[in-house]
């Protein structure tokens, strides 16, 4: 194999890996982490944290999602999946994990009035390349430490990356989790939807 098609299958990889999930070693985004605890354990764990739901609060599947306001793969799970807003509850709990601003961009969505429009303000700058939501200022400081708590969380279940989601499937009623990135379909496929 010549250099320059090694290098090439390389970046390739790397690339595909880069869409995958956001760490705090890019060189690590090729292989998206999944909770190293067991997962019935990690779910347990995420009911844990504080976050804000979307979709119907008595819906019969939740799923965990940890996210990092500076994500762009968060912000592109955001949007995948609002088409099943209606079939599951997804619980979605920032952490503090990339950038100092996480920390404070998570509170800031979490003490909003509406923590989904929040949060979708956010994930809608941070694609358009606009740095995220404007933090609060002063800062809820009993949601500092809920967010700091959800982070501490997400390291006891030996996250890596993110988003980080931790889901029961309805069909088998196997646990499991996913890092990174997904389309609406794969989503629903995981829960078992």
């Amino acid at each position: 194999m010549n250099r320059r098609h090694f290098t090439l299958q390389t970046a390739a990889a790397l690339m595909v890996g880069a869409l995958a999930a956001c760490d705090q070693t890019p060189a690590q985004a090729a292989a998206p982490s999944v909770a190293k605890i067991p997962a019935d354990q990690a779910y347990a764990l995420a009911a844990k944290g504080t976050g804000f739901s979307v979709g119907p609060l008595m819906a019969a599947h939740t799923a965990y999602v940890f996210f990092d306001t500076t994500c762009p793969h968060c912000a592109h799970l955001w949007q995948a999946l609002q088409p099943l807003a209606n079939q599951v509850r997804v619980v979605w709990m920032p952490v503090g994990y990339l950038q100092p601003k996480s920390l404070t961009q998570g509170v800031t969505i979490l003490s909003a009035t509406d923590p989904k429009t929040a949060m979708a303000e956010n994930e809608q700058r941070l694609l358009a390349r606009q740095g995220g939501i404007v933090p609060a200022n002063p800062l809820n400081e009993d949601l500092v430490q809920k967010v700091k708590a959800n982070t501490a969380l997400f390291m006891q279940i030996s996250g890596e990356s993110v988003p980080l989601v931790l889901f029961r499937n309805a069909k088998t009623g196997e646990y499991g989790s996913q890092a990174g990135a997904m389309e609406t379909a794969q989503f629903a496929a995981l829960l078992g939807l």
